[in-house]
Formats: structure tokens, sequence, C-alpha cells
């Protein structure tokens, strides 16, 4: 059997290669995907060839590699397929099974049962493959702890900010405001339920915003670091979501920064912060990231589709016309957009 395979070949050169399908190991399942969601984040990175050469492509998912990243490279951690085939001694109640993995962007693949979690009944394709994007805005809320009556600043509204988003409007807040400087991104951010949504292009703060109590910083821009900085009141939080791989910034923690006791906090999702980790577990986690994709409004999220022998034109899409795009994610049949 051939299958499509996504291939970063060097920065900014995208190729779809059609390669004979590795045979699986005892115990193992056959996936056929139907659905991958480019991140517009993280993969992003490596696409420009902006990621750290000294870490491994991922701490966590095996799938990707616990190597630095070494070109051609493969990448994507979002697919959604369905098992077609059980190996020998795979248990055979996953035959037919519609599944999730974090594994990179392939027409087929073979997985270890443990690699794979059953998506749960009810939930669209658009819903489902935005696991990864809502499993860290949970994380981000989490160590974020917003509470009664707060001032929450979201800085950077793609996928990941919407989403942080969408789950901090649950809360009782004060005020719930959006920052980004593309409007197709902020009227949706009002649509989600932001109290005010603006571009802070001179640096200043619109008369009418309070200081906020929690701020997160999830553009991918370090510079963004310092918006958020000035939208966080006297003993604020800042919570740093964003990876910038080799990207730098001046970051200004001189002058007021210096008096503010402002704390900044690291926040990523291949961990549990150890206040949580006696009785949260990534089961858990992901469990409560399924509940919440049921309310989201995944229509609204997925701009694009494309096929994915027009992978390229996807990536040239994210990284040349961020501002006309949320999600574009990969189809696997004969369509796309």
């Amino acid at each position: 059997m051939l299958r499509s395979s996504v291939v970063f070949v060097a920065p900014q050169i995208i190729e779809v290669i059609a390669e004979p399908l590795p045979k699986g190991r005892a115990g193992q399942l056959l996936v056929q995907s139907e659905l991958s969601a480019i991140s517009a984040g993280t993969e992003l990175l490596f696409y420009r060839g902006q990621a750290p050469l000294d870490v491994a492509v991922d701490a966590s998912l095996a799938a990707l590699g616990q190597e630095p990243p070494r070109y051609p490279l493969r990448y994507g951690y979002a697919c959604l397929g369905r098992v077609i085939e059980t190996g020998r001694g795979a248990p055979p109640e996953w035959q037919g099974q519609r599944v999730f993995a974090f594994h990179p962007h392939t027409s087929h693949f073979w997985a270890d049962p443990a690699g794979l979690l059953r998506v749960p009944e009810g939930l669209t394709g658009e819903q489902a493959i935005l696991l990864p994007n809502m499993e860290t805005a949970v994380n981000l809320v989490m160590d974020g702890q917003p509470g009664l009556g707060e001032v929450v600043a979201v800085v950077g509204l793609g996928i990941v900010g919407l989403l942080t988003l969408v789950l901090l409007r649950m809360f009782p807040l004060q005020s719930l405001v959006a920052v980004d400087p593309f409007p197709l991104r902020r009227s949706l951010a009002l649509e989600l339920g932001a109290d005010d949504a603006v571009w802070l292009d001179d640096g200043q703060l619109p008369p009418q915003w309070p200081a906020a109590d929690l701020s997160y910083e999830l553009s991918g821009n370090p510079a963004a670091l310092n918006s958020a900085l000035r939208l966080t009141g006297f003993a604020g939080r800042v919570v740093i979501g964003s990876w910038y791989g080799q990207k730098r910034a001046e970051i200004n923690l001189g002058g007021a920064f210096h008096r503010s006791r402002i704390r900044l906090l690291a926040s990523q999702v291949s961990t549990i912060d150890p206040q949580w980790s006696g009785r949260w577990s990534k089961e858990r986690r992901f469990a409560l990231a399924w509940r919440m994709l049921q309310r989201l409004p995944a229509q609204r999220l997925i701009s694009h589709r494309f096929s994915i022998q027009d992978a390229a034109a996807a990536y040239q899409l994210l990284d040349r016309r961020p501002q006309d795009a949320l999600q574009a994610i990969l189809t696997y049949g004969a369509s796309s957009r």
C-alpha cells in the first residue's frame, strides 16, 4: 500500500510524497486519516526554520521524535482517522473505531493502542481535530487560575487564544478583553464572548480598560509580552503560553515593572503543574478537553480546508497571509478549498 505524507524538506519547502506504508508490529492498529490540523504556532516555527536546534522536536510525543530537528522533517500533531485494520495480537474491538492521534500529517499509519484516543460519540470531525488546542487552552486556564470578578486580557487570538477566551467566558469575570492586530480575529473574539477587542498599535491602553488581574500572552510574538505587561496591574499575573523558538525581542522589565510585583508564568501543555498533579492526570485533562469541545462552534474556527496534495498552499497561506486565516486543516479525500 502507498500512503501520502507531508515532508518539510527544508525551511519553507513542503513536499507531499507517495511512499510504501511501513509494516506494522504485532499489536498495532492501522489508521486511515480523515483530517489533520496544521498548527499556526509551533508547526510554523518548524516550517520557517525558527525552531531551536538544541532541543528535542517534542519532549513527550513519541511519534514526533526525541532528537533535535533535522531536515527533512515530518511534523504535525493533530490527526483524526479510523482504524481499518488490527494487527496480530491487537485488541479486535478497535476495528472501525474513530480515533485521534498526535501524529504527523500522513494518510495511513500504524499505531499502538496506547497512542490513540477514542473520539467520543457526538463530536464532529471539526471539533475533534481541535483536541490539542483545547487541551492547551484548558492547561492555560488552569495555570492562570482566573478568579471571581477579575479582569482578564488575552493577547493573541490564534486558535489557542480564541479557545482560551471561550473557556474564560465561562467564569464570572468583571471583564474579558482581547488584543490582536487582525480584524477577522477581533471580530470573532467578540462573537465568542469578549467584552472588547482592540489592537494596541500605539502601545497605549484604551481609557475604558481597567488594569488586568490576569493576562495571557498567546501571540507567538515575543514583543507582545510588553503589551501583556502594560495591560496587567499591580501584583497581577502574566501567563506566557507562546513558544517563541529562535525569535527574540526586547522585553521591558525595567521602569515600572521592577515595582509592579507582576508574576510571569511559563505554561506548556506537555506537563501538569505540580499543584494539580496530585489530583489531575493527563487522562483527566483530556476528558475535560473533550467535554469543552462539545460546546465549541468549530465551524467558525476552521477557515480553510486543503487536500493533502495541496499542503504546500496551506502552509503558504498561514505563513504569508495570517490575517486571512484561522485554522487550516488537511483532508484526505479529493476536495479542497
